[in-house]
């Protein structure tokens, strides 16, 4: 009985397997290419130019959609998108022309290019950049490996032979803090620009000059902001030499500017080793949201003052970070679409960004002034240094160097300069923390 019921099963799945199936062959077989009718030539050529890009940029239509299938406006079609074609070649000016880091202008530039290609769609989910930007931009993975290279590729050293110098550091995350504040301001009396305390509290990382930790807050607090946030962040990093320099000058004298540090005393390998240690251990006791970016950081530092493993850190140093440096500045790139980035969000968080990080590199030089009032002659502080208090290592603590050098060609500042850097880097982590565990 138990058989019979069985066959006959097995029989009526059988039936309805089979018409499914040919259902589906009729299905294929109506949607079959229609065969190519012979065209004249005008209507070849006019064939032709309705797919370039010619006539998408110079004729935009009605019912186009963006990477994220809403509807395009004819502005951002045409105009929108050479203005930001016309921003990409100007990132690749500031790259080659002009030496700005262009280990991240190049990438970045290259990717907003592609983005505004027409009709392609290499930004959108299926395309190349889209791909990239899901791959290791969204779920955090290339930020943490950044910060894995940064710390194989950091001295600690400075710091821990002036300790002293981490308050600089510290003074110029308040620019996070009063980012945050500008964030609420801007969205509670600018028209069109609506802000939340989350995303004001992503957008705020900008202020510490981090592109990796304002990646990593952003997915968390404000994924809907996540690339204009990513944008922001690695374009001031970028021109940290052309927006530092001029504040520099303002908050300090001639004076100032030519003062000498005192050698810095010799750090034993022990005390480097260790450092990492104790820093990742107050970070899991302490600020457990963000161990992610810490315990990166403090992984590449550990594996380059161990000594034991030459190798890998010298594909921390060199291979990882390069190629994620690559995949990173196309997959934000792809936010200088038209589209996503003229818009008032966008340009709110560009301002924002640009005031934070100005307030940040005041903050440091400022502090340092400050420090100089209670400290004796022979341990005055440069204070050009405390503008090297921003997250943008080592190219904050290069531009520090570079400015010094301008008024006592034998006045080396750089490595004086290294401490505040990698504390800001720490400091921007912590803050990052700070955020992430007051809106868990």
């Amino acid at each position: 009985m138990k058989k019979n019921i069985l066959i006959a099963f097995f029989l009526i799945f059988s039936i309805f397997a089979s018409n499914s199936f040919a259902s589906d062959v009729v299905v294929e077989q109506k949607q079959e290419k229609q065969p190519y009718h012979s065209k004249t030539m005008s209507e070849l050529v006019d064939s032709f130019y309705a797919t370039t890009g010619i006539k998408a940029l110079f004729q935009p239509q009605e019912g186009v959609k963006d990477a994220k299938g809403k509807d395009m406006t004819l502005f951002a079609q045409g105009a929108g998108r050479i203005i930001m074609i016309f921003i990409c070649f100007l990132l690749f000016y500031l790259a080659i022309k002009k030496g700005f880091e262009p280990l991240l202008l190049i990438p970045i530039g290259f990717g907003g290019l592609l983005a505004n290609i027409p009709i392609a769609n290499m930004a959108g989910p299926d395309g190349m950049l889209g791909i990239i930007y899901s791959m290791g931009i969204t779920n955090q993975f290339f930020p943490l490996l950044i910060f894995m290279g940064v710390g194989a590729m950091t001295d600690f050293g400075p710091l821990l032979a002036n300790p002293k110098t981490a308050l600089l550091g510290g003074a110029a995350q308040f620019a996070i803090f009063g980012s945050l504040v500008g964030a609420v301001l801007l969205s509670t009396y600018v028209p069109g620009i609506n802000f939340t305390l989350e995303q004001a509290a992503a957008i705020s990382i900008i202020g510490g000059a981090d592109g990796p930790t304002s990646i990593f807050v952003a997915s968390k607090l404000a994924p809907e902001l996540l690339g204009a946030i990513a944008v922001a962040a690695y374009s001031y990093m970028a021109l940290v030499p052309l927006i530092q320099p001029p504040i520099m000058r303002v908050l300090t004298t001639d004076a100032e500017r030519k003062i000498k540090m005192t050698t810095l005393r010799k750090v034993s390998k022990l005390e480097k080793i260790v450092f990492p240690l104790v820093v990742l251990s107050l970070a899991i006791l302490i600020l457990p949201d963000a161990a992610p970016l810490i315990g990166a950081l403090c992984l590449g530092n550990f594996a380059r003052e161990s000594g034991v493993v030459d190798r890998l850190s010298d594909t921390m140093q060199n291979a990882l970070i390069n190629i994620v440096t690559i995949f990173l500045g196309l997959g934000v790139g792809s936010k200088l679409a038209s589209e996503q980035f003229l818009v008032p969000e966008t340009m709110g968080i560009m301002v924002i960004g640009l005031l934070a990080f100005s307030a940040g590199t005041a903050g440091g030089v400022i502090m340092a002034k400050l420090m100089n009032l209670v400290s004796s002659k022979e341990n005055q502080i440069n204070p050009l240094i405390g503008a090297a208090g921003v997250s943008a290592v080592p190219m904050a603590a290069r531009v520090v160097s570079k400015e010094g050098q301008l008024y006592d060609k034998s006045n080396i500042l750089l490595m004086h300069a290294m401490g505040p850097n990698v504390s800001g880097v720490i400091g921007s982590a912590v803050a990052a923390g700070v955020l992430l565990s007051i809106f868990k």
